[in-house]
């Protein structure tokens, strides 16, 4: 099983329980040396010595193909984990897609897309990606999702983002089930990590908040459960499928937007995404 950012947040408990239960697991990150750090002391943890750590950069294209390129064998899991939230400025990737988006969607589009032959060989694979209520702030801007127009605002880049992940669980379910690839996205809930460092801390009341154990639980659910066999294109919240909501909640953020759901849109997105990555360099 591979958890992009195994390293760090509910990255770090979602591989300890997946280790905890007997699985090899790859922590891809981008600070190799911190997660090797973290993998020795989940190695004693989780009383298993098949984790290991591969250099993974999401939002640069090169170093995504050189994490395909170097694969073998079959993945019976990815969990798309890893994360950024609510950058201040807009910043750029080198191929200049807007940094949140190109991070949290078009990284994990890109790697699951190259991975596809390694999932499809586990005969039963299962792709997890990590989403947000965020995702309730905003739909994908189609016209101008890289913000050469719109004005820049931090809660809607990462919005569209995690809108995108969901999306990508769809479009899985639409186009892989002849592969045996099951999809599912998740909002792990509201837990204090450094992914909130650019917004001043989690600001979620506390008796709703979790701890990074009870953040993981739906990853690992979604990752290796009997309970949700040939459950796909779904979205997923305190380890039970959540209800679609058609229009913002005003007290608890809970469910998952109808525009996150939608075939039509996880297939304009699937698309849009195929084409950006064919242009990059």
């Amino acid at each position: 099983m591979i958890v992009t950012g195994g390293a760090s947040g509910i990255g770090i408990e979602t591989t300890s329980a997946l280790a905890a239960a007997g699985a090899a697991v790859i922590i891809a990150a981008r600070r190799t040396q911190a997660a090797e750090q973290v993998a020795a002391d989940l190695r004693i943890r989780s009383v298993n010595p098949s984790i290991q750590v591969r250099q993974l950069d999401l939002a640069d294209v090169n170093s995504v193909s050189r994490f395909v390129d170097e694969w073998e064998g079959p993945i019976h899991a990815l969990v798309n984990n890893a994360g950024i939230m609510a950058l201040p400025d807009l910043r750029r990737s080198s191929q200049g897609w807007e940094m949140q988006f190109a991070t949290n969607f078009l990284g994990h589009f890109a790697l699951t897309l190259g991975l596809r032959r390694f999932l499809a060989m586990a005969n039963g694979a299962r792709v997890v990606s990590v989403s947000s209520s965020g995702s309730l702030f905003g739909p994908v801007f189609w016209d101008d999702p890289h913000f050469h127009f719109i004005p820049y605002d931090p809660l809607l880049a990462y919005a569209q983002s995690k809108t995108a992940c969901t999306l990508l669980a769809v479009g899985i379910k639409d186009r892989w089930g002849d592969d045996g690839i099951a999809s599912n996205a998740l909002n792990p809930g509201a837990i204090a990590t450094n992914l909130q460092r650019h917004t001043g801390g989690l600001r979620t009341p506390e008796h709703l908040r979790k701890t990074p154990e009870e953040g993981a639980a739906t990853s690992v659910l979604l990752a290796a459960s009997p309970l949700v066999e040939g459950t796909n294109g779904r979205y997923f919240e305190n380890c039970v499928e959540a209800p679609v909501v058609s229009s913002r909640p005003q007290s608890r953020l809970e469910g998952a937007p109808s525009y996150a759901l939608d075939s039509a849109n996880a297939h304009r997105l699937w698309e849009m995404a195929v084409g950006l990555l064919g242009g990059a360099k």
